[in-house]
């Protein structure tokens, strides 16, 4: 393992990082909230720490090896997550505590959208545009990892379905190839964002709004620069945008470049992941506003309306709100919980388990009762018209059964500092499914919680975000055997 490369490496990360301050400084300068000073401070403290990582090192020149891959992959996030924290912890008299701003930063980074501030509407510009920039960072970061790098490192949700992935995403190594696919996957990021930045602004949201808001949807983070979230502007139109992007993001980008080159949205309907989201999606927005115009919760079109964009919302894991679910009648909390299990596709900015790996899942308990049936036949596992190896098989329960032990590991955790099970359970969850609002004390926001509790949180957003095994592996004794 190359330790000097690999400080080398993370010494550029927090430079480029500062570079990412300017923006917030410029904003606070532009409506003179006067918070620019604490962007300032944080610029220099992040710009200096990685020189003192960068130049002793930047003569090491190395190939970086599998095992470097995995612990610059946890460390970017941890690293970032912290330092990303500081602008908020120097905000003077809304300065917030260390646990909290650690919180704040890695929920950003991780595009989980979980929050401890209330007032959001009277925040500084600063600060709430600086929130809003983490998500589109952490989503840019979240499909570089997960479509160009997790798949050399042979954990990424894209090892398990490449069957119609472009050239450049196939096999790819820690080379200038990958420089490549993250230069594509960048500018496909970038004009989503700016297209959706441009019909929220033609919808009626200002500039500010409208970036803000365009960041935290193609990133699927859920942030928002108001308390009452995109509920706020009370416009038909602006959800049906903020549905449609929604989905987009929650589709695998390597789709996205495939349909871009080939010139053909047919691309689209042609892959079995994004079939299933789309009808997955389909079917939950049914029995949602089904349920609320059943049970008389609305009566008119504003069940239409709040069903499906709650729907969509949850199962993506956006988390954006334009009504409080948590307090629809019977079921329908838990089972639209329950749906941000499943996620996006693997290679999007969504969070959950993956629609992959649940495709996966559901033929394998199919072939499991078909066996029960015809013990000596054989059968294969198939996305689409490939079979699916054995191994992937596997490794896609050995991964359930990692997500569903650390659950619950976490949920105790979260209970023993003194939450009732509804609380915990919704908010382990909500975290390691990168969704953001949970049940019960933390429908709204988790600042009510005790600091030990966040601590755990912040440790499942992030192992949320990177696939878990990303993390676990590095506290394993072969890990680090020379």
């Amino acid at each position: 393992m190359s330790l000097r490369m690999i400080l080398r490496i993370l010494g550029l990360l927090l430079m480029l990082f500062s570079l990412t301050l300017l923006p917030p400084i410029l904003i606070s300068l532009l409506y003179a909230d006067g918070v620019w000073s604490s962007f300032l401070i944080a610029m220099v403290i992040t710009v200096a720490t990685g020189g003192l990582l960068y130049w002793p090192n930047r003569n090491a020149r190395k190939e970086l090896r599998t095992r470097d891959g995995f612990l610059i992959a946890a460390l970017f996030w941890t690293v970032l997550g912290l330092f990303g924290a500081l602008p908020l912890m120097l905000d003077g008299a809304q300065a917030l505590s260390p646990t909290d701003a650690v919180f704040e930063s890695f929920s950003g980074l991780t595009t989980t959208g979980a929050t401890v501030i209330t007032g959001i509407d009277f925040l500084p510009e600063g600060i709430r545009y600086y929130r809003q920039q983490l998500q589109w960072l952490g989503g840019m970061g979240i499909v570089v990892l997960a479509v160009a790098i997790l798949p050399t490192l042979g954990i990424g949700g894209m090892q398990l379905y490449r069957t119609e992935i472009p050239g450049p995403l196939k096999d790819s190594k820690l080379t200038p190839r990958i420089t490549e696919t993250a230069k594509a996957l960048w500018y496909i990021y970038a004009t989503l964002t700016l297209t959706c930045f441009a019909a929220y602004w033609l919808a009626g949201m200002n500039w500010f709004d409208a970036l803000g808001h365009s960041f935290s949807t193609v990133a699927i983070g859920g942030f928002s620069t108001y308390d009452t979230s995109i509920g706020h502007f009370d416009s038909a139109m602006i959800e049906m945008i903020c549905i449609l992007f929604m989905i987009i993001s929650a589709m695998s980008y390597s789709l996205h470049f495939a349909a871009w080159r080939e010139k053909r949205l047919s691309q689209y309907l042609a892959d079995p992941e994004a079939r299933f989201l789309l009808l997955f999606l389909l079917g939950l927005t049914v029995i949602t506003v089904l349920s609320l115009w059943l049970t008389g919760t609305y009566t008119d079109i504003l069940g239409l309306r709040h069903g499906l964009f709650e729907a969509v919302s949850v199962a993506t894991t956006a988390g954006f709100g334009v009504a409080d679910f948590s307090v629809w009648p019977g079921a329908l909390p838990f089972l639209l919980f329950v749906a941000a299990f499943v996620g996006g596709c693997s290679g999007s900015t969504g969070g959950g388990i993956k629609v992959i790996r649940i495709i996966l899942i559901l033929k394998q308990g199919m072939r499991e009762v078909l066996r029960l049936i015809h013990p000596n036949a054989v059968i294969a596992v198939k996305i689409g018209k490939v079979s699916v190896p054995d191994s992937i098989a596997q490794a896609v329960w050995g991964f359930f059964s990692v997500y569903v032990l650390l659950f619950f590991l976490m949920l105790i955790g979260v209970m023993a500092t003194g939450l009732d099970q509804v609380t915990a359970w919704s908010a382990v969850a909500a975290t390691i499914n990168n969704l953001g609002p949970g049940l019960g004390e933390v429908a709204s926001h988790y600042g009510d919680m005790p600091d030990a509790a966040k601590w755990i949180l912040v440790v499942a957003m992030l192992l949320g975000r990177l696939e878990i095994f990303t993390v676990l592996v590095l506290f394993t004794p072969a890990f680090w055997r020379r």
